[in-house]
């Protein structure tokens, strides 16, 4: 008998469904920041994104119940460093949506995935597309007044965790057949930021404890939800159409930050939304279609 031909068309659907996936991602994330810079006024920045991690850590351990023995040195070494990453990632998002709008901080800090998009783009299209992609993020980060140095900073250092995370994350998912590593790194996260939570904001939290619900909202929202997506989606596409389609987030959060918080949009950054959009939407269906002719 010859040997078994593999069937393209999961791949070409896992492709195609990407995009859902990613909006999906997106829009729960950035809901979830809204929410977190909504409560500021209760519990600081580091403390929501503690608490963040923390629940998002015991809920999926509940859910997963991952088991220890077994686990190889590489998948070990691969949580742990998605782990670290996830702490440095949260409490650098959170302190720059605390000096900056979100549609802005979501702006630089996407800048880490793009920039890993165009280092690991091989043909001259993926790099016009990611190009495109960058164009709308730097419109939509100037939006015609001035920054504050520490918002931009702190952007810029979840922008270098942004693409650490893209990296580390579709190699747990590779190492790992199901939820175990994700379990851990969130973990890993949550043990090496709660403590700093406990000692820069326990007494805030104590004095208004009904921040603690808002506290496992924010983490179902922002990390629970999204991660479990990101994961999903790659282990369906590459790292690259992965960083492109990140570029969704700006205008998502944008919209978000205008809706709920009252941020308001400018003419310039719709035009960049725009760009932003049909980068995302051409590198979708490239993916889509080069999966289907495999």
């Amino acid at each position: 008998m010859g040997a078994a031909v593999e069937d393209p068309r999961p791949r070409s659907r896992g492709a195609a469904t990407a995009p859902v996936l990613m909006l999906a991602q997106i829009a729960s994330l950035q809901v979830g920041s809204a929410v977190a810079k909504g409560a500021y006024a209760s519990a600081g920045p580091t403390a929501l994104a503690g608490m963040r991690l923390f629940f998002a850590a015991v809920v999926l351990w509940l859910l997963v119940r991952p088991r220890l023995r077994g686990i190889t040195a590489p998948q070990w070494r691969a949580a742990v460093a998605l782990g670290l990453v996830l702490a440095a990632m949260n409490l650098a998002y959170f302190q720059a949506i605390s000096r900056l709008p979100i549609g802005v901080a979501a702006t630089l800090e996407l800048l880490g995935p793009l920039a890993l998009s165009i280092a690991l783009s091989r043909r001259i299209e993926h790099l016009v597309v990611a190009l495109l992609a960058l164009a709308g993020v730097l419109l939509l980060a100037a939006p015609g007044a001035s920054l504050p140095a520490a918002g931009l900073l702190l952007g810029g250092a979840a922008a270098v965790c942004r693409a650490g995370y893209v990296v580390l994350s579709r190699r747990v998912g590779r190492l790992f057949p199901d939820w175990t590593g994700l379990t851990l790194a969130l973990a890993v996260g949550a043990c090496v930021l709660t403590p700093v939570t406990a000692v820069t904001d326990g007494d805030r939290v104590a004095a208004h404890p009904s921040v603690l619900f808002t506290g496992l909202l924010v983490a179902l929202l922002s990390s629970l939800i999204p991660y479990s997506l990101d994961m999903t989606v790659l282990r369906r596409i590459d790292a690259r159409a992965f960083g492109v389609l990140l570029a969704l987030s700006p205008a998502v959060a944008a919209g978000i930050g205008f809706v709920l918080l009252h941020e308001e949009l400018t003419g310039r950054q719709l035009g960049a939304a725009a760009l932003i959009v049909l980068a995302g939407v051409w590198s979708v269906r490239r993916a889509a279609r080069s999966a289907g002719s495999t």
